[in-house]
């Protein structure tokens, strides 16, 4: 299954958050959610906007108040395959920045190592 960066612009770590957060309470508000996700509520509303139109997530009416309707963003069982592979792609990208991390530190050290003291520790 193609993944979301492949089939539009939407930012694939804005979209992995949003899902989660979705997962997690699917009667936020794009108004809650786009403080969540830290962003403008027309980038919140942008990234909804696909991820209903990919079919990652569909949008549900439900009663909040006796006089209010609500919306809930429901995970589609393709949104969920889509949050996990995406979550699996984003766990890869991090453990290779780590490793290359670890390899930079190691480095470092060995040239501190080598370096003539200078008394300040």
């Amino acid at each position: 299954m193609p993944g979301i960066s492949n089939t539009s612009s939407l930012d694939e770590g804005l979209a992995l958050r949003a899902l989660e957060a979705l997962e997690r309470d699917p009667t936020l508000s794009q108004r809650a959610l786009s403080r969540e996700l830290g962003v403008s509520l027309g980038k919140t509303h942008y990234c909804l906007r696909a991820l209903i139109d990919k079919g990652l997530v569909k949008l549900s009416n439900f009663q909040h108040s006796s006089r209010k309707l609500r919306y809930a963003y429901l995970l589609t069982p393709q949104g969920i395959e889509e949050k996990t592979r995406m979550t699996f792609t984003f766990l890869r990208r991090k453990e290779a920045e780590y490793q290359a991390l670890q390899a930079e530190i190691a480095e470092l050290r060995a040239r501190v190592g080598t370096m003539p003291s200078d008394g300040a520790e």
